[in-house]
């Protein structure tokens, strides 16, 4: 599985994650609700589930939330910009990021 199919799968189950803690539900809540195991839905969650999640699930899930599945598979710009720009070249941006921060507090 390419990298942004990965990033694609952990943002859903971030949101998963965080509509879920919202509702105030334990996993093994959802699952039920959800009609999957408590150990699918923690690897959703993790974003460590294989790429065959399927819409029929995800309609499940967001039904167990009582929310829209829209909001599970929308992105705005910045979460899709992770997408398209690899890891590495965000975290040598970060640093320089960083070291710029750190010279602008040492000149002051």
């Amino acid at each position: 599985m390419d990298i942004r199919k990965k990033i694609l799968l952990k943002q859903i189950g971030a949101k998963i994650a965080y509509y879920r803690t919202l509702r105030d539900l334990k996993q093994e809540e959802l699952a039920k609700l959800a009609r999957i195991s408590q150990s699918v839905l923690s690897r959703i969650e993790s974003g460590k589930y294989n790429d065959t999640l399927s819409v029929p699930m995800l309609l499940d899930i967001a039904d167990g939330l009582q929310i829209d599945m829209a909001l599970l598979v929308s992105f705005n710009e910045v979460e899709k910009s992770m997408w398209w720009q690899p890891l590495s070249v965000r975290d040598s941006e970060d640093k320089h990021f960083n070291n710029l921060e750190s010279d602008e507090n040492t000149s002051e």
